[in-house]
């Protein structure tokens, strides 16, 4: 009979979740983890495996968690345009609060890893098309709307703001002037038009 894990399996990922998007992966040791994780390495070996399918869950639980909160805060309006606007507004608003600018943990990835790391290419290349698909349910909702032109192409714009976003995501790292942002956020919401 096995032994019952003495520790929370989500509560413990959530920590190592938190550190590598910190630090990243290659700066992330072991004991790092250890350390913020507060379970030995063998215990992390048998829940997670070694340290990059670790990383990958924490990866995996990064994009299913912000893949449903990108499609609430778009479902919460009932303005196609309104609703991207609050979006794009509250991914500066919420770097420029912040003490250090994280970014966000999948393109932190992207950047990182991807070009050297087949399976992280592929992972965050997933979600960056499952936004995609998000952002294009919410264009087509506009269309259906009236809000939106009838001949506006629906997967093309979302792919359009989702690279929008990636490069503001990317921006907000350095903390640019407000008003380069703002500027930014104007013309990204005008494909919308």
């Amino acid at each position: 009979m096995g032994r019952t894990r003495e520790f929370d399996e989500e509560k413990v990922l959530d920590a190592a979740m938190q550190l590598f998007w910190e630090k990243g992966y290659e700066a992330t040791s072991l004991s790092d983890l250890t350390s913020r994780m507060g379970i030995q390495r063998p215990s992390i070996y048998s829940a997670f495996g070694d340290k990059k399918e670790l990383f990958e869950a924490a990866l995996r639980k990064y994009t299913m968690s912000r893949a449903s909160d990108v499609r609430t805060r778009l479902q919460n309006h009932s303005s196609v345009k309104e609703a991207f606007s609050t979006f794009f507004e509250n991914v500066v608003a919420e770097e420029y609060t912040k003490n250090s600018s994280r970014g966000c943990f999948c393109i932190n990835t992207m950047v990182e890893l991807a070009p050297h790391d087949e399976k992280f290419e592929i992972l965050t290349r997933e979600h960056q098309m499952y936004l995609s698909v998000i952002f294009q349910e919410t264009i087509e909702r506009g269309i259906q709307s009236g809000e939106l032109e009838a001949d506006v192409n629906a997967k093309a714009l979302s792919q359009a703001l989702i690279v929008s976003l990636i490069g503001l995501t990317v921006i907000m790292k350095s903390r640019p002037e407000r008003s380069f942002v703002s500027n930014t956020i104007e013309v990204i919401l005008k494909l919308l038009k």
